[in-house]
């Protein structure tokens, strides 16, 4: 596990502050020197001396994105939206993961989403050994979040259903907190729209934060981001709600299973449905993950950059990125050639 302390002089690139999007965050900052900006942390493994194991289940951001973006929910159910609140559903969902990242990104790099975290994790851009601590905090924060979402409606549920919490039917309040398809959807069909959706995301989301692409300044990345998702969440939304984040269904689906829906929330269609918005975002994420690693990432000149510190990785730390680390003869001959008085800039790779 890791924590952060501040280090004077240590600045974060547009990758490190931003990261991973979507759920939780994770670490509470020490008191273990002085204060600086918050753009100025660095992490250290706890075998270093002096550092402190954070716990990031205490940070208040968690529960952010989720409480934003269900209440939008719970507002177009108890007006009787229907279909027409895609649009506030778009403002919603967007808004809500952009101020996540706004409020999140500068302590825990934004991992709002556990599937976006692994994914990003495979293609060796943040650590294994902080997956654990992190999905803790982004599946505690969605819980949470629906606490204080069935607090502040209270009153409004008991007058849209009557006090019957029903998960189906034309009073069912299920869904406000967990993603529920519609009729014709089937099982198969909802987990290709989870993969394909959170695939576009993952997408996104590197293409984005990527120095190398369209170097999109630092300051209005959350607000990129929080337009992508508004667009899955158009595009994909239909079938399932496009839920794209484990810790944002399962969260609110154990809640809502203590708070009066009862286990219905699970056995809907027979237990075959609620590991879809699970295992959906975490195959999609992966697959997106990858897509633009091999698709695009490896044809960037230079090297691979590591989307927790936005440092590049080296090929002596073993990435499989490492073809990009070092200069080839070719590119080498071709910069010794075009200098002037014949002095060679780099080293020629054996």
């Amino acid at each position: 596990m890791c924590c952060r302390v501040f280090r004077d002089g240590a600045t974060l690139t547009s990758l490190n502050t931003i990261a991973t999007v979507l759920g939780g965050c994770a670490g509470t900052v020490p008191n273990t020197s002085p204060p600086t900006p918050a753009a100025a942390y660095t992490e250290l493994n706890v075998s270093t001396p002096g550092t402190v194991v954070c716990n990031p289940a205490t940070s208040p951001c968690c529960p952010l994105l989720q409480l934003f973006g269900n209440t939008v929910l719970a507002v177009l159910t108890f007006d009787n939206a229907g279909n027409a609140g895609y649009g506030a559903a778009f403002w919603g969902w967007g808004l809500a993961l952009t101020l996540g990242v706004l409020v999140a990104g500068g302590v825990s790099g934004a991992h709002l989403n556990p599937a976006i975290t692994v994914a990003v994790t495979t293609v060796g851009k943040f650590s294994w050994r902080k997956i654990v601590p992190y999905m803790v905090a982004q599946y505690l924060g969605a819980f949470i979040a629906s606490v204080i979402l069935f607090l502040t409606y209270r009153g409004a549920l008991d007058n849209f259903d009557g006090g019957v919490r029903a998960v189906t039917g034309a009073n069912a309040t299920a869904g406000i907190f967990a993603s529920y398809p519609k009729e014709f959807v089937s099982t198969g069909n909802g987990l290709v729209d989870q993969i394909v959706g959170t695939a576009l995301l993952m997408l996104a989301i590197l293409a984005i934060t990527d120095p190398r692409n369209m170097a999109v300044p630092q300051g209005v990345q959350p607000l990129f981001i929080g337009f992508a998702l508004g667009a899955v969440i158009l595009c994909f939304g239909y079938n399932c709600g496009a839920p794209l984040n484990p810790a944002r269904d399962l969260g609110p689906r154990v809640f809502t299973a203590m708070a009066g829906w009862g286990v219905e929330v699970f056995s809907f269609r027979d237990y075959n449905w609620f590991w879809v918005p699970i295992v959906g975002p975490h195959i999609g994420a992966i697959v997106g993950a990858w897509l633009y690693t091999l698709v695009v990432e490896l044809h960037w000149p230079g090297s691979s950059y590591d989307m927790e510190s936005g440092n590049p990785v080296s090929a002596k730390d073993g990435n499989f990125l490492e073809m990009l680390t070092d200069k080839t003869v070719f590119e080498c001959e071709i910069e010794n050639a075009i200098q002037m008085r014949g002095i060679k800039q780099c080293e020629i790779k054996n």
